[in-house]
């Protein structure tokens, strides 16, 4: 025979008979945890010194953590629902609110399996879900098994026409709002506090899935630290009230919070005394470190379970925010503005193969973990999904940036923002105002460029640049006009 011909049967024997794929009991396993009004810079390994996170320090020495990671912002004051529709659907916000809004009175079984959890379980994953929703779509449509589904915030944590939990508190005046009184319901409603209900639902997940041999996706989502933020009271002493530090960026009061949708009426902002006072906000971080500390420990024996379990040396774990939290700077309390503070949330990969101690500057949305999971799982990634993997930059594999024309922010009609080389253009529509920060040398977002003749090039081309990517994202804000061409 010819060489020709072996060829030809060497090809056809191969058609016929491909390698084998990998099992789907190989694949990795995704463990999603995600956390409520989580800003960037609440974790003690990441430099803050102050605040105690000794597991969330483990999984920033054992992987990689992303410096630079944002949400695009809210449709509304809930900007949580944004955030979390964008995740589960893989879509930009203004689609991400069309697609679930068309959730809300009904959505094509087309559309439900192009949702996160749908991908990973035609793959063959178990999919499970557990703690806050906020999204317009029952999660069984979505996931395999669902527990303990929490809303926005725990209903009625206040008595009724006892608003105690509001407008505090006052320097001379008893708080009668106690973090630690779990009469007061709230995170313990039902009897045990939320992130330990989520626990203890993992940690049961974690064992009913030992007994299978199909790959796991565990989305856990924490309703901590949001407000209230309530923890018992040996946590809260690991915060001394006179050992609190003010941010460095605080101020008594926003000069444009009503421009910018942030009234003293918005309830985040309602939750403290106007003007803010050192005191008052001090107050507020005190029960926030704290309540972030005792998530920390819910956390650390998730990780402890899956170590015992045998099964870390195959799962890839993911910590973020869904979005971040003023908590008194710049003398706003909630995370209905562009500065960092409330767009910018920690990002924390840990894995197989995924390099220890890695700092990566690139920057991000926190919705690429969709995708990110998606290309773990050898999931085709849908066109429908607009945010991108991270994997490459990850294992050093790929060191272009993500997103090279630049992060989008956007709240609802009240705040345009884009980010981009080392710069941030934030835009308040209403009263056609602009703030431009130098961010390698004001990263606290204090001195306002915008004004300085020096800068007025680079405003004008962030402007345009703005300009772009409100045409890309589908933004329809007519910005035409608000800045001098």
């Amino acid at each position: 025979m010819s060489s020709r011909i072996y060829f030809f049967l060497f090809v056809l024997l191969l058609a016929c008979n491909p390698p084998p794929k990998a099992s789907v009991k190989d694949l990795p396993n995704i463990l999603f945890l995600f956390a409520d009004d989580y800003t960037y810079d609440a974790i003690h390994a990441l430099g803050n010194d102050f605040i105690e996170t000794p597991n969330l320090d483990r999984l920033v020495r054992n992987g990689t953590h992303f410096t630079q990671a944002f949400n695009m912002g809210g449709w509304n004051g809930a900007v949580c629902i944004a955030s979390r529709s964008m995740i589960i659907t893989g879509n930009t916000i203004w689609n991400a609110k069309i697609l679930t809004d068309d959730w809300a009175h009904g959505m094509s079984q087309n559309q439900i399996s192009l949702s996160w959890g749908k991908l990973m379980e035609q793959k063959g994953y178990q999919t499970f879900m557990t703690g806050k929703w906020h999204v317009s779509i029952d999660p069984k449509k979505i996931f395999q098994t669902v527990r303990n589904i929490r809303p926005g915030m725990p209903k009625d944590f206040f008595k009724k026409g006892d608003q105690k939990g509001y407008n505090r508190p006052k320097q001379g005046i008893e708080d009668t709002w106690k973090a630690t009184d779990s009469l007061n319901g709230g995170f313990w409603e039902g009897g045990k506090h939320w992130s330990e209900v989520i626990k203890d639902d993992a940690l049961d997940f974690l064992n009913q899935s030992s007994e299978k041999n199909a790959p796991f996706f565990m989305y856990l989502a924490f309703n901590a630290p949001h407000d209230p933020r309530q923890s018992p009271q040996s946590f809260l002493n690991h915060y001394p009230m006179e050992e609190i530090p003010l941010p460095k960026n605080w101020l008594p009061e926003y000069p444009f919070k009503d421009a910018i949708g942030n009234p003293k009426t918005l309830r985040d902002e309602a939750l403290a005394p106007f003007p803010r006072t050192p005191y008052a906000i001090k107050t507020h971080i005190r029960e926030y470190y704290a309540i972030i500390t005792h998530l920390d420990q819910q956390i650390g024996e998730i990780l402890d379970a899956l170590k015992k379990s045998g099964k870390d040396k195959n799962t890839y774990i993911f910590f973020t925010g869904d979005h971040g939290l003023s908590v008194g700077r710049h003398g706003l309390l909630g995370k209905q503005n562009m500065f960092d503070h409330s767009i910018r949330v920690p990002l924390l990969v840990a894995g197989p193969d995924v390099p220890k101690n890695q700092k990566i500057e690139k920057e991000v949305y926190l919705q690429d973990i969709m995708a990110t999971s998606l290309e773990l799982a050898d999931i085709p990634i849908p066109k429908s999904v607009k945010f991108k993997s991270f994997l490459k930059l990850v294992k050093r594999k790929n060191n272009e940036p993500n997103y090279p024309e630049g992060i989008y922010g956007a709240y609802i009609d009240y705040q345009r923002m884009i980010r981009k080389d080392g710069y941030k253009l934030i835009i308040y529509p209403k009263i056609k105002k602009t703030l431009l920060f130098d961010l390698k040398n004001d990263p606290l977002e204090m001195n306002d460029l915008s004004s300085k003749i020096e800068y007025k090039d680079r405003s004008i081309s962030l402007f345009k640049s703005l300009l772009e990517m409100q045409k890309k994202y589908q933004d329809s804000l007519d910005l035409s006009g608000l800045l001098t061409m």
